[in-house]
C-alpha cells in the first residue's frame, strides 16, 4: 500500500532482531525514507528530522526482523509430488503462471527475496518482466533462468546443456546476457531419470571454466551436489554455494569426509542442505500410508527418504559443529514441498544444531551473503532496503513464532496480503 504523502515511515515494535546474530533490541524503532533504512535503535533515540511528516506503524509488543531470504526455490514447481521429468512437459505459459502464483505465496508468508535455482526455458525471466510491469507481486528475484547441465544430466530438460569448456563458457555468457543473476550448475546427477545421481557430471575443468567466467562477470555460482566427489570437484573449482551437499559415495553409501568440511571452511563456501525437502516427503507419504493409499513405489520412496533424511541430518550436524556456514533454502516447490512454508526449513536448521537466532541469521544475513546481495538486504541496518517481517512472539526463543506473520514490508511499504492464495 503506497503512501507518498509522508517524508518518513517510522516502525515501532516491542522487539527487534536485526539479523546479525547479536543481542535483540527491546522497544525498538526503524526509520525509513524512500524505501531505505535510515536509522535503527531504541524508540527514544530514533526520530525523524524536526518538521518532517512521518507515517507511524506501531506494532506494540510484536517482533520485527529482516524479511526472510529463501536462497533455493523452484518457482516452476507444483508441490504435488510430480518429478521434474513430468513438470517440464507443461507448456511454458502454464509454468510462468505457476511461477507467479508461487512468488506470491512466498511473499505473503514473509519471504522477501528468493533465489530461483532452475526453471524451464525463459519462464522466470517472463515472471521478472511481469513483476517489473506491476502485473503481479513478488519477492525480490535472484534468477539463474535455466540451470546448466551436461547432456542428459540433472535438470538438463530445462533447456541448457553443454559439453566441454568452450560450450560451458558460451552458456554462461548467454544466460547472463538473458538476465541471469547467478549461474546454477548440476555438478552431479539427481532425480532426472537420465542422470546418475551419485556420480559427478561436469569435469573439473568444465566447472572451473564456468566459475571463472561467471566470477569474471560478477556473478556467483551455486552447484547441485548429491555426491562427495561432486562436492570436491565444485569446491576445488571455486563454486560459492553447495546445494544439498550429500556425503554419498558412488556406491550410494553415506560416508562423512572431514576433508570436505575443511574445504568448505577454507573456501568460505556456503552449504544449502535443503533439510526439510525429505521430511516433507516423509510427512506426505506417511499420511497416505494412514489412508492405506501407498503404491509400491511410494513405499520404497518412504523408506529411502527416512534413511537419507536421518543420515543427512547427522552429517550436516557434524559439519555445523565444525564451523561450516549454512545458507537457508527450501527447495520448494520441488516434489512435495509446497511454497509458503519456508519456516519449516528454518526450523530444520535448529534441529541440526543451530540456535533459533543462528537459524534466523542463516535465513537472512547468510542467505543474503550466499546470493551476493548482503550489501542491500539481510539485516536491519542503515542504508539497506527496508524489507521487514513483523511477527507475533519472539522467534529467538521459539523459532515457530516465525509462522505468526502480522505484516510483510518490502521497500518500506506494507504488502497487501488480502488475496492469500
Amino acid at each position: 500500500m503506497t503512501d507518498n504523502n509522508y517524508d518518513f515511515t517510522l516502525i515501532k515494535a516491542g522487539l527487534l532482531v536485526d539479523g546479525n546474530g547479536g543481542n535483540n533490541l527491546q522497544k525498538a524503532s526503524v526509520l525509513i525514507k524512500n524505501g531505505l533504512i535510515k536509522d535503527v535503535g531504541n524508540q527514544e533515540s530514533v526520530l525523524a528530522p524536526e518538521g518532517a511528516s512521518v507515517k507511524v506503524l506501531d506494532y506494540g509488543d510484536k517482533t520485527i526482523l529482516p524479511g526472510l531470504i529463501d536462497c533455493h526455490v523452484h518457482l516452476n514447481g507444483i508441490g504435488d509430488g510430480r518429478v521434474g521429468n513430468d513438470l517440464v512437459t507443461l507448456p511454458d505459459e502454464v509454468l510462468a503462471l505457476q511461477s507467479a502464483k508461487n512468488a506470491r505465496r512466498h511473499l505473503y508468508s514473509g519471504v522477501t527475496t528468493v533465489r530461483d535455482c532452475g526453471a524451464k526455458n525463459n519462464t522466470t525471466f517472463m515472471l521478472r518482466k511481469a513483476v517489473e510491469m506491476g502485473i503481479t507481486p513478488s519477492p525480490r528475484l535472484i534468477l539463474t533462468g535455466r540451470p546448466l547441465s551436461i547432456v542428459g544430466g540433472h535438470l538438463g530438460y530445462f533447456g541448457e546443456e553443454a559439453t566441454g569448456e568452450i560450450e560451458c563458457i558460451q552458456s554462461v555468457r548467454k544466460l547472463i546476457k538473458q538476465g541471469a543473476d547467478f549461474i546454477k550448475i548440476t555438478a552431479t546427477g539427481g532425480s532426472t531419470i537420465t542422470s546418475l545421481p551419485f556420480r559427478p557430471s561436469f569435469t573439473r575443468k568444465e566447472i572451473q571454466a564456468i566459475t571463472d567466467e561467471a566470477h569474471k562477470m560478477g556473478k556467483h555460482v551455486a552447484a547441485h551436489c548429491s555426491s562427495s566427489q561432486g562436492i570436491i570437484n565444485a569446491l576445488d573449482s571455486g563454486v560459492d554455494t553447495i546445494i544439498h551437499g550429500y556425503h554419498i559415495e558412488s556406491d550410494e553409501t553415506f560416508n562423512y569426509r572431514p576433508e570436505i568440511t575443511e574445504k568448505f571452511i577454507e573456501n568460505g563456501a556456503y552449504l544449502n542442505p535443503t533439510l526439510h525437502q525429505g521430511r516433507e516427503t516423509i510427512k506426505v507419504l506417511e499420511t497416505k500410508q494412514e489412508q492405506d493409499s501407498l503404491t509400491q513405489i511410494d513405499r520404497e520412496l518412504l523408506e529411502t527418504s527416512k534413511y537419507r533424511s536421518e543420515k543427512v541430518a547427522e552429517i550436516v550436524s557434524k559439519m555445523v559443529s565444525e564451523g561450516v556456514k549454512l545458507a537457508c533454502g527450501s527447495d520448494a516447490s520441488w516434489t512435495y514441498y509446497k511454497t509458503g512454508d519456508f519456516q519449516s526449513e528454518i526450523s530444520a536448521h535448529v534441529s541440526v544444531g543451530l540456535s533459533p537466532i543462528e537459524a534466523i541469521v542463516s535465513a537472512t544475513k547468510d542467505s543474503a551473503k550466499s546470493c551476493w546481495i548482503d550489501d542491500k538486504v539481510g539485516t536491519l541496518s542503515e542504508n539497506k532496503i527496508a524489507d521487514i517481517l513483523v511477527v507475533d512472539g519472539d522467534p529467538t526463543k521459539d523459532i515457530n513464532n516465525l509462522r505468526n506473520v502480522v505484516d510483510v514490508i518490502t521497500n518500506g511499504e506494507i504488502v497487501d496480503r488480502k488475496n492469500l492464495i
